[in-house]
């Protein structure tokens, strides 16, 4: 066909040739073709032919490029046809084959939707059948109850409701007897094996016997270090006591002077105070407040190591640093004479011992009671029972509702509920009852004194109190700024007059009101 269309284009551009050779000649005028100049002539028609032919095989080239890209546009019309027949056939082929795969499953449920149907018909048939059996039982019971009814004279609720009220009674008489007799052998048993479990707890628990004491010795290096410790006039015991609120005895016992004050927690930091201030040599009012302040350090780092040793002897590992720390407190803290930091581990003991022995998980048991009177380590801070402040304390730090309803309700200010608040309650009571645990005597002197503390720190303006002289003076440091000389009369006349008609005391008890102004500047 290419070639075809090649030689038509060849005749097209052969004519064009001869047609423009026709045309030029014609054009030319008679005039410009001299008859005489043959040559001439020549040179003009070889010029002409030479120009068509140009011409001619522009036109050529010109209708062969255009018959390529023809022929070149057929080829891809050609091929894109291809194409799409390919295409077709292929969705053509696809569609049969899913026309296929539906007419296969329309064949597959058609035949389940039989085979359903055959099913629900074989169970109408088997139901119907159910149902008639069930009526013929029915009927066939009625007939057998009416006869048993006219046999026995009864119907059939009267003889169900006879039958019933015999088994009744035989039943209540028996199950009587049966609870009386589990109850004694209950209370029987026990009260013996309680008796046996205290009586066991208390036999392993070897505690020491209460021995507080208020007075503290400390001994000397040598006699003169009595004169440093007294100062120039008495100023430097004077100042020791201002401080410190405690009571400094130096008699005519050989190297020693004696701390006394009702407050373990205040001799306690005075006796570490004098120790650095023998030790250090330099005594003057100065250094009594700086040995002072490194003493309340010490003491609270003293605490924490206490309230940690005595978790680790009862093997207790995870407890919140705060409760630790006011564990710790109680080591300077009694209760009718008896130590409650060594109270609470002995009780912690004795209820380990019964939960074991009731096979209670004793872990918990120690934890519940070894926090029972947390509380006593915040009644002067927080007002309140110990119990409720003890729970509220134990419940923010984390600890489980167990202990906490141990801790609330060891004095009954909460309904009891579980067994350990039970067993806690019993190792508080053994701890505490154990011959030698407590001294009433103690517990009344300590009161009082605190009693007569608290009375002069209630006055407005009042800084720091201090009962001194085993509670025969008060010392009342009050705030120059606010209290002038006037006021400080004022105060000690009402503080005394409210202790005479509050508190009853052997003697006479002496209130001193200070009021001392100080200057300080650094020279620079």
């Amino acid at each position: 066909m290419s070639s075809g269309l090649s030689l038509a284009f060849m005749v097209i551009g052969l004519l064009a040739v001869v047609f423009a050779l026709v045309v030029v000649w014609r054009r030319t005028p008679a005039a410009a073709r001299p008859l005489s100049q043959p040559q001439d002539h020549t040179k003009e028609a070889e010029h002409l032919r030479a120009r068509a032919e140009a011409e001619a095989t522009g036109i050529l080239e010109r209708a062969r490029q255009e018959a390529e890209q023809a022929a070149e546009g057929r080829r891809e019309v050609e091929e894109e046809i291809r194409a799409v027949k390919d295409e077709v056939r292929e969705l053509r082929g696809d569609l049969e084959r899913r026309e296929l795969r539906l007419a296969d499953r329309e064949q597959r449920l058609d035949e389940e939707l039989r085979r359903i149907e055959d099913r629900t018909q074989a169970l109408d048939a088997r139901k119907h059948d159910l149902d008639r059996r069930a009526a013929e039982l029915d009927r066939k019971d009625a007939e057998r109850t009416r006869e048993l009814e006219r046999i026995a004279g009864l119907t059939a609720d009267q003889a169900r409701g006879e039958l019933v009220s015999a088994i009744e009674n035989q039943a209540k008489r028996e199950a009587a007897l049966i609870v009386r007799d589990i109850e004694n052998e209950a209370k029987s048993e026990g009260e013996k094996r309680a008796r046996k479990i205290v009586t066991l707890a208390i036999q392993r628990v070897a505690t020491e016997q209460t021995s507080e004491s208020v007075v503290s010795v400390l001994h000397l290096p040598g006699d003169e270090m009595k004169g440093r410790i007294i100062g120039r006039e008495g100023r430097n015991i004077r100042a020791f006591e201002s401080v410190t609120g405690v009571n400094l005895i130096i008699d005519d016992t050989p190297e020693a002077v004696l701390l006394s004050c009702f407050d373990p927690v205040r001799r306690e930091i005075a006796r570490l105070t004098l120790e650095r201030l023998i030790a250090d040599g330099r005594i003057h009012p100065q250094r009594i407040e700086d040995a002072y302040e490194r003493g309340k350090s010490e003491i609270e780092q003293l605490c924490k190591r206490a309230g940690e040793d005595a978790l680790v002897e009862l093997g207790i590992t995870d407890m919140h640093e705060e409760l630790v720390g006011l564990l710790g407190r109680l080591r300077y803290r009694t209760s009718y004479g008896q130590n409650v930091l060594r109270h609470l581990v002995e009780s912690a003991h004795i209820a380990g011992m019964m939960a074991s022995e009731l096979r209670i998980d004793p872990a918990l048991l120690k934890r519940c009671t070894v926090l029972h009177d947390i509380g006593k380590a915040l009644t002067h801070e927080v007002e309140g029972s110990h119990a409720l402040i003890g729970a509220e304390i134990a419940r923010r730090y984390g600890e489980s509702e167990d202990v906490v309803h141990a801790i609330e309700a060891h004095h009954n200010e909460v309904e009891v509920r579980t067994v350990e608040a039970v067993l806690t309650q019993a190792a508080d009571g053994i701890s505490g009852g154990r011959p030698g645990a407590r001294r009433e005597s103690l517990e009344m002197y300590v009161r009082r004194l605190e009693r007569l503390e608290q009375i002069a720190a209630d006055r407005e303006g009042v800084e720091k109190v201090f009962a001194m002289q085993a509670g025969r003076e008060i010392r009342v440091m009050v705030k120059p700024d606010r209290i002038d000389d006037i006021q400080a009369q004022v105060i000690a006349r009402d503080i005394a007059k409210q202790v005479e008609e509050e508190l009853t005391y052997p003697g006479q008890i002496r209130i001193t009101v200070v009021r001392e102004s100080r200057a300080t500047e650094f020279a620079r």
